[in-house]
């Protein structure tokens, strides 16, 4: 008896390049991992660009969605009133056990929205955590959050700092991850209210604290998991996003004349990739979710929504939400009940 396949429900509707993209991405994925993918959009779109694709013995199918959300809406409301939307309903698959993950490159709000509404998170976690392992020079940090949580409370960061542990754990497979605390100095004492008041709560948190970390010390790997506030950790990768592409253009520009146009190519490339996190991630989980569900960059091509699909099943084989489950409880009792 052949073993069942994972499901993975992609919203073929969202991203820069949807829906043609996302749909080669999803053939790659099923063709590549041996997943049966759910692509949810609107069914003439997405049936004209599977015409374009081989999909001989590949399982593959389309969920209609009638409904779309666009750029400029404001998430919530935008889930609210279109439940029939592709992210919504491919979110919803996950709640009924007809899909093992979702996979969305539209609004990352969105996708949040959605995975809150339809999915639900895990107890202690009151918002989906966005983060991974971002940096090729770096390969195994994990920061977190990248976005997702904005201004939260210092008792959240033992939660982020426990996502971050459990993550390097099952997916990079450090035995025993050191946690960092993303400030503005090395000493205990230093930062804003918010680090200072994180500080102590992840001394005594049970986890591998090895105290504050700087932004220059995250490319050397001085901690496995650093933590910070969402509204840091998003300007953190996109100024890395924006470097790497300026460190591109310049090289090239430098490499002009002095070598020839492959060489120059393949240097500069590689140095990008170094340093961009679209390059790397791709995308990854959403983590904290009651369920397996992921977004990828907006601007993703075919390779980097199969990218995000291969990390969601990653996800899924290493049991990843039951160990956060079981994780999560344990630093529950000591944690101070928030104000």
């Amino acid at each position: 008896m052949s073993e069942k396949k994972l499901r993975i429900a992609i919203d073929a509707m969202g991203g820069d390049f949807a829906p043609a993209e996302t749909v080669k991405g999803g053939v790659q994925a099923a063709r590549e991992l041996g997943v049966e993918v759910l692509l949810v959009g609107g069914k003439e779109a997405v049936e004209k660009e599977l015409a374009g694709c081989d999909t001989a013995g590949l399982s593959i199918r389309v969920v209609e969605a009638k409904q779309t959300i666009v750029d400029g809406e404001e998430p919530a409301f935008a889930v609210m009133r279109k439940p029939e939307s592709s992210v919504a309903l491919a979110a919803r698959l996950v709640k009924k056990g007809e899909a093992d993950a979702v996979i969305s490159a539209g609004s990352t709000g969105a996708m949040m929205v959605s995975a809150l509404q339809y999915i639900g998170t895990l107890p202690g976690i009151e918002r989906p955590v966005a983060g991974g392992a971002f940096l090729q020079l770096s390969p195994k940090t994990v920061v977190l959050d990248l976005g997702a949580n904005v201004g939260i409370q210092p008792y959240q960061m033992v939660n982020l700092a426990v996502v971050g542990t459990v993550y390097a754990k099952t997916i990079l497979g450090i035995g025993n991850p050191t946690v960092g605390l993303l400030n503005v100095g090395a000493e205990e004492g230093k930062g804003n209210d918010q680090a200072k008041q994180a500080y102590p709560l992840l001394k005594n948190s049970g986890l591998n604290f090895v105290g504050n970390v700087e932004g220059m010390d995250i490319p050397f790997g001085r901690a496995n998991v650093i933590v910070c506030d969402g509204f840091v950790g998003n300007i953190l990768v996109k100024y890395s996003e924006g470097l790497g592409r300026t460190i591109q253009a310049w090289l090239m520009k430098e490499l002009t004349g002095k070598t020839d146009e492959a060489t120059a190519k393949g240097i500069a490339g590689s140095l990008y990739r170094l340093l961009s996190p679209a390059e790397v991630m791709g995308g990854g989980p959403l983590w904290g979710v009651d369920g397996v569900a992921a977004v990828a960059h907006g601007a993703s091509r075919a390779g980097q929504i199969c990218g995000t699909v291969k990390q969601a099943v990653q996800a899924i084989e290493t049991n990843t939400v039951e160990i956060l489950r079981n994780e999560l409880a344990k630093v529950q009792v000591n944690l101070p009940l928030p104000e």
